[in-house]
């Protein structure tokens, strides 16, 4: 088992900035990739990053050039920096992570982007 436990969500303003992190503990050997997920309020939960245990990094076209993920592979854990944030990524943000064939994720953290 592995359980993710998310941090840095909260009130922002529209063209501010957050950083959300996400902690990896348990069977954390073999995690392959990492990321972040989304889910609007009536809306389905959306790929936003995700970044290999290489490097690797895959963006929602709605983020890029705004949102940077990032990875510490030795400490198992994988960040989200959100700048020019706008009132639509206000969602419930998820860390995720594969290991094998397996998928697990954190509870969610609340962004919220309102002047």
């Amino acid at each position: 088992q592995v359980q993710l436990v998310e941090s840095g969500g909260g009130l922002v303003q529209p063209g501010g900035s957050l950083r959300l992190s996400c902690a990896a503990s348990g069977s954390i050997n073999s995690i392959h990739t990492m990321g972040w997920y989304r889910q609007a309020p009536t809306k389905q939960r959306e790929l936003v990053a995700t970044i290999t245990s290489g490097g690797y990094t895959n963006y929602a076209d709605s983020v890029k050039g705004r949102f940077t993920i990032s990875r510490d592979n030795a400490k198992k854990t994988v960040s989200l920096e959100m700048n020019s944030l706008k009132p639509e990524d206000t969602a419930v943000y998820y860390c995720n992570a594969w290991r094998y064939e397996y998928q697990y994720w954190g509870q969610g953290t609340q962004v919220n982007v309102s002047s």
